[in-house]
């Protein structure tokens, strides 16, 4: 996808963002009116809903999606595009995981890692999507302490096999893959991926609509009734089905009583430039995604369209930026000085839903009733794993699902007042911990 993107293009039913002014195909599916009948009822239609409907349709179930607004309107379809091994809350994940895989824990997060690469790349080439999907990452260190990361995480790479994919790059090597003296390191690394999100996302769906799957938009759930055949109740209308996935991760306010105090929102920015030209040569020769190893990082990549996307800085209030162009202009600035006064022509801003140990949360509601949630930043590679899960967990096998549903998570008293709170206070102290790392 080449060709110029103008901001006013944007669907004026999505965020104005450089990815709803640039899709590939918008959607107009119909609302939900009266009764439907189906195996399995989704709410939620971004990559968690999306992703597990279309490995539920795959494998012969009738699966119905319900979406407050439209197909990728929420986080998925306004994150940076970053498809990396980066999963979300590891460490604990291996604290916890160990009592029940023993030793065979880090093989699990290791392959678990790279599925969702697996995943969207074989379903981008079976359906034909377009998304603008690439090769190559870097993941860059801001000070010599963090090379000692890089290095362990290089070794186990090239243990595990990745030898032919992944590269260690010293501080000269960054300045031959990009114009910026910002680095002192990096690992290259030629299996993570970035692409559009939005038009993955929306590509996923069609896909579903091809395999039978119903999806309705803007229609918002009022309710979930539990019982021997569960049902989704819309303010016109019911889907009957035989199991339910809750799907909203921090969009919804259902099943308060089970959920409430589990995730919280933070808000991240993100902008892109206008198209750079041959400039976007000169900066970003091989076109690599790049993020750095902070706790509260930078992230860019460059658009189909010779962009540059840039994101970073979360605001763990769970409020909006009045300025995202005027808080990441410096950044940009600071990382490419030759970007100096750049026009910046989108802007926008993404909740992601963040859990305090960063663990994706899994589990029942009920007997027949599902919830999957919580990538904290993690999202388009996760929730692509997690869609394969929870299909296979739906359809009999619990195995990997358990793995993930017998983790204990931190649930906030008042989590609507205090949860962000401790977000943003939690965030102040690994911000202290990096100046001294």
């Amino acid at each position: 996808m080449n060709a110029a993107v103008k901001p006013a293009k944007a669907a004026p039913e999505r965020a104005p963002s450089y990815y709803s002014a640039s899709l590939a195909v918008e959607t107009d599916y119909p609302t939900l009116q009266g009764e439907v009948n189906v195996d399995i009822a989704i709410i939620g239609g971004g990559f968690t809903g999306v992703t597990t409907a279309v490995e539920l349709a795959e494998r012969g179930y009738k699966v119905a999606i319900v979406e407050t607004n439209k197909v990728g309107w929420g986080a998925s379809g306004r994150n940076g595009g970053q498809v990396t091994g980066s999963l979300s809350g590891d460490s604990a994940m291996r604290k916890q995981m160990q009592q029940w895989l023993g030793s065979d824990v880090d093989d699990f997060i290791w392959h678990l890692r790279w599925r969702g690469h697996e995943i969207i790349k074989n379903r981008v080439a079976k359906y034909g999507i377009d998304c603008d999907l690439k090769h190559g990452h870097l993941h860059a260190a801001m000070k010599p302490s963090h090379m000692a990361e890089l290095e362990a995480s290089y070794e186990e790479a090239v243990r595990r096999g990745m030898g032919d994919e992944v590269t260690l790059l010293d501080g000269a090597g960054v300045r031959q893959h990009l114009q910026s003296d910002l680095y002192c390191g990096a690992i290259k690394n030629m299996r993570n991926m970035h692409l559009h999100p939005l038009n993955l996302c929306i590509g996923e769906a069609k896909a579903l609509e091809s395999l039978g799957g119903l999806i309705f938009e803007h229609s918002e759930v009022q309710d979930i009734i539990h019982g021997a055949r569960p049902a989704v109740v819309t303010t016109q209308g019911r889907i009957n089905a035989a199991q339910v996935l809750l799907a909203g991760d921090v969009y919804h306010k259902l099943e308060r009583k089970k959920l409430k105090g589990m995730i919280f929102p933070a808000m991240g920015g993100i902008v892109t430039t206008k198209p750079l030209g041959e400039l976007a040569k000169q900066i970003n020769p091989q076109d690599l995604a790049v993020y750095d190893c902070r706790f509260v990082l930078d992230y860019y990549r460059m658009t189909g369209d010779g962009r540059l996307l840039f994101g970073g800085g979360a605001n763990y209030s769970g409020r909006d930026s009045r300025d995202i162009a005027g808080e990441l202009r410096p950044c940009i600035e600071r990382t490419f000085p030759a970007l100096k006064g750049v026009e910046i022509e989108f802007q926008w801003s993404c909740a992601m839903g963040i859990v305090m140990n960063r663990i994706p949360q899994l589990g029942k509601l009920s007997d027949n009733v599902w919830y999957c949630q919580g990538y904290s930043g993690h999202g388009v590679a996760t929730t692509h794993i997690m869609g394969e899960i929870m299909a296979t967990a739906m359809t009999g096998d619990l195995e990997k699902f358990d793995s993930f549903a017998q983790c204990k998570h931190v649930k906030v008293p008042l989590g609507d007042v205090f949860g962000n709170p401790m977000l943003a206070a939690g965030m102040w102290y690994y911000q202290l911990l990096e100046k001294f790392r």
